[in-house]
């Protein structure tokens, strides 16, 4: 019961972010307000808000309050950026090149993606990594979720920072498939390196603090002298 009591709390909050009441870095209501608005103890209500810290929705600050956690570029690229140099350190990449366009949705992409999408939006930057071409990026997202993104181009180097900032979308975790392939002609020219050189492919698919899919990444990077670090905890 006591389960259920908290997780009631969750999803409370967890709906109010996602509806635009909560914004980011905004304060959220005490543990007592939490409690008698949620018909629970202030227990239970403290135990939720523990819970929301530990999976990065929230921060708590002593003597202040609790408060929804706002991504920064910094954290963004830290989380979701993982090449790196040998000794782990983050680089900051930067966007050599941008391009949007809107187009159909495939049949994995509205299959998949929150809201069944007609119609995407492709996101297709080229990225570089200590002076060099390394990164082939493509989003995909719904048309519908993210109207009028292609007026803010060029986009910030960190894409979920400006899901959250400009339409309310926390991206809480992703799933990636990685495998080996070679580089086609195109791929090969844009990274500088010869037709059927061995690069790394990253598939990823993002989903916000409701557990919706809402972008679709696909991500080829050269690796060469460098890494593609992963913690596990």
């Amino acid at each position: 019961m006591a389960s259920s009591l908290y997780q009631t709390v969750i999803d409370s909050i967890v709906a109010r972010i996602a509806a635009g009441d909560l914004l980011p870095g905004g304060m959220l209501p005490s543990e007592t307000q939490l409690a008698y608005d949620t018909g629970v103890s202030q227990g239970t209500a403290r135990k939720a808000l523990m819970v929301l810290e530990q999976h990065g929705i929230v921060r708590r600050e002593q003597g202040r309050g609790t408060f929804v956690t706002a991504r920064t570029p910094e954290s963004s690229l830290f989380n979701f950026f993982r090449l790196r140099p040998k000794d782990g350190h983050v680089v900051q990449p930067e966007v050599l090149s941008e391009t949007i366009i809107h187009r159909s949705a495939t049949q994995i992409e509205q299959e998949t993606l929150h809201g069944t999408p007609t119609t995407v939006i492709e996101i297709r930057r080229l990225r570089s990594l200590i002076h060099m071409p390394r990164v082939i990026e493509t989003a995909v997202i719904s048309a519908d979720m993210f109207a009028g993104i292609e007026r803010r181009s060029p986009l910030p180097s960190a894409l979920y920072v400006l899901y959250q900032q400009a339409y309310g979308l926390i991206v809480l975790h992703a799933d990636e498939a990685i495998t080996a392939c070679a580089a086609e002609y195109q791929e090969a020219m844009d990274l500088r390196i010869e037709v059927g050189a061995p690069i790394l492919r990253v598939e990823r698919c993002a989903r916000d603090i409701l557990g919706r899919l809402i972008e679709r990444r696909l991500s080829l990077y050269l690796t060469n002298d460098l890494s593609y670090m992963v913690r596990l905890e």
